[in-house]
């Protein structure tokens, strides 16, 4: 089984790829990989992998015996992107009639890899909030530039994209990465406190407040305005053949108040 983990390695095979081929979790590889007998894989498991190094028997030392060429490589990555096309049901949950191939493999890894957090049985509970915040800051992130900047961020400080590439506004993303720095930097090296943020993150829950409260007004008000239209048009409820004509009265009523 060390050869094995050498092998995949060699071959430049991650755990996320493994799993997408084989159908299993990443966690499942690693507890796979940790085996001290390929023969205690499950078998459909054991035959898949055997089929992608080409290997015709499940002999250990058949494995120690593979050296990795150029064609070699060549053609285990050739069986590995057919089977991990082959056993990829996002087709089964996605339209994705519109997108390249480099989108399409990105909304695949990210589907994965979001519902490999949420099977996580140890931090289930904790991954599902993740997995919610992570999709409320997508709903938002049209309205909140700085949202793109924080991803920008977090991905350069974990090594996957280089900190001078820019991908948004170079000068806010910048200026905007600087802060980040500074109060992160003061955070981790335990320059902050509860006790000395908690006025600020008083203030900071103030803001949100009066924010919702300001959106449930504006909603109260745009649901009164609606059922004073629907009362002046003679109408019960907005439907298909009357939406454009109750819309128009919205804005007809509103624009009495300017």
């Amino acid at each position: 089984m060390h050869r094995l983990n050498e092998l995949l390695q060699e071959l430049g095979i991650s755990k996320v790829r493994l799993a997408k081929y084989l159908g299993v979790s990443r966690q499942m590889v690693y507890n796979y990989l940790e085996f001290d007998d390929i023969n205690k894989w499950p078998k459909e498991k054991k035959i898949l992998l055997f089929k992608l190094l080409d290997i015709e028997d499940g002999e250990e030392g058949t494995i120690n015996s593979i050296k990795v060429t150029t064609d070699y490589l060549m053609a285990v990555e050739s069986r590995l992107n057919q089977g991990v096309k082959s056993s990829s049901d996002l087709d089964n949950y996605f339209d994705l009639k519109g997108l390249n191939k480099e989108e399409q493999t990105l909304l695949a890894d990210v589907t994965y890899l979001l519902k490999e957090k949420l099977l996580d049985e140890d931090k289930r509970e904790e991954n599902f909030y993740v997995v919610q915040y992570l999709y409320h800051l997508m709903r938002s992130i049209d309205n909140v530039p700085e949202i793109k900047y924080i991803f920008g961020y977090m991905s350069k400080t974990t090594g996957f994209t280089n900190p001078e590439d820019f991908k948004f506004d170079e000068d806010k993303q910048f200026i905007f990465e600087g802060i980040l720095y500074s109060a992160l930097t003061l955070y981790n090296n335990g320059g902050a406190s509860r006790s000395k943020l908690a006025e600020s993150h008083k203030r900071f829950v103030k803001e949100i407040e009066q924010k919702n409260e300001e959106k449930l007004s504006r909603t109260q008000q745009l649901n009164t305005i609606k059922i004073q239209a629907l009362k002046e048009l003679g109408y019960t409820e907005i439907n298909e053949s009357n939406a454009q004509e109750v819309i128009e009265k919205i804005a007809e009523i509103e624009s009495r108040k300017v």
